[in-house]
């Protein structure tokens, strides 16, 4: 019997299918709500133009949870709310080699700042400098020299991360939206499309509400899905996992497929480390 439904939109009954999407929610659910009980934030402090626009994006799609800072007053307020952050100081930059000294012992010998964990960024390399950092101060996230071949610099602060935990048990970041008009969504459904709000989303998937309940079927297949990440329009395929009761509110939960563009999730990730930077600006005022 021919399907009722939209070509874009079929209940998904291939075999192995409802393990599959059990096994995505649970990643889904498991990427934190950027509370900071799962895994650690990551500030860079004073970056260089390399470090910032390079190494930071490529640690954004590794799943790190980064953010930079340029001001130190900031970085203290920033450490004050988040405890168990990580601190990556670039000490060619802005400031002289005795500030930089005073900032980090500051923070290391504070003992209410032991869970902080400092690593040094230096743009050239100097054996004296690194023994003093890594020997005498002892800091614990060490000494990282980035020139301009930065991929051999990103794989050493990948391993210096996972080693201290960075990650936690998430394995995504997940963005909590915050009633924000301007990320969307559209499915298609009968030769139309329905739009919804997006109230979470991560490389996993995303939560999205309807003014008007559309009653989607669980495990039903989208193939032209638009998502609107502010100005950003990107087109994925997913599958409906279910619903939940937020409060009052229902909200349906949408996985990405496997069929799903690799490059749809690096633009999540890149709208996903802007948005928490931007989020964590505002906080810092």
């Amino acid at each position: 019997m021919e399907n009722k439904l939209s070509q874009s939109y079929q209940p998904a009954l291939h075999k192995g299918f409802t393990k599959m999407t059990d096994f995505r929610y649970n990643l889904y659910m498991a990427e934190g709500d950027n509370s900071g009980s799962l895994g650690k934030k990551v500030f860079f402090l004073h970056p260089s133009a390399l470090v910032q626009n390079q190494v930071v994006s490529e640690l954004a799609q590794e799943e790190f949870e980064v953010y930079i800072l340029k001001d130190e007053a900031k970085l203290r307020q920033a450490i004050d709310l988040y405890p168990n952050s990580i601190v990556l100081a670039s000490i060619n930059e802005t400031m002289k080699e005795d500030a930089w000294d005073k900032l980090i012992r500051d923070i290391m010998g504070n003992p209410e700042k032991d869970s902080v964990k400092v690593g040094i960024i230096a743009s050239v390399t100097n054996e004296e400098i690194r023994k003093k950092y890594v020997e005498q101060y002892k800091v614990p996230c060490g000494f990282t020299v980035i020139k301009s071949d930065f991929a051999e610099a990103v794989k050493q602060l990948v391993n210096i991360l996972n080693a201290v935990d960075a990650k936690g048990r998430r394995k995504f970041i997940r963005l909590i939206m915050d009633n924000e008009s301007n990320t969307t969504v559209n499915l298609p459904m009968n030769g139309t499309y329905i739009n919804g709000l997006i109230r979470d989303i991560s490389v996993v998937g995303f939560s999205c509400v309807f003014g008007v309940d559309p009653n989607l079927t669980k495990n039903g297949l989208f193939d032209d899905i638009q998502i609107r990440l502010q100005s950003q329009l990107i087109k994925a395929e997913g599958i409906v996992f279910g619903s939940r009761l937020d409060g009052t509110e229902k909200s349906y939960v949408i996985l990405f497929s496997k069929r799903t563009d690799p490059s749809v999730r690096t633009k999540i990730r890149k709208y996903i480390q802007s948005s928490l930077q931007h989020n964590m600006e505002k906080e810092l005022k």
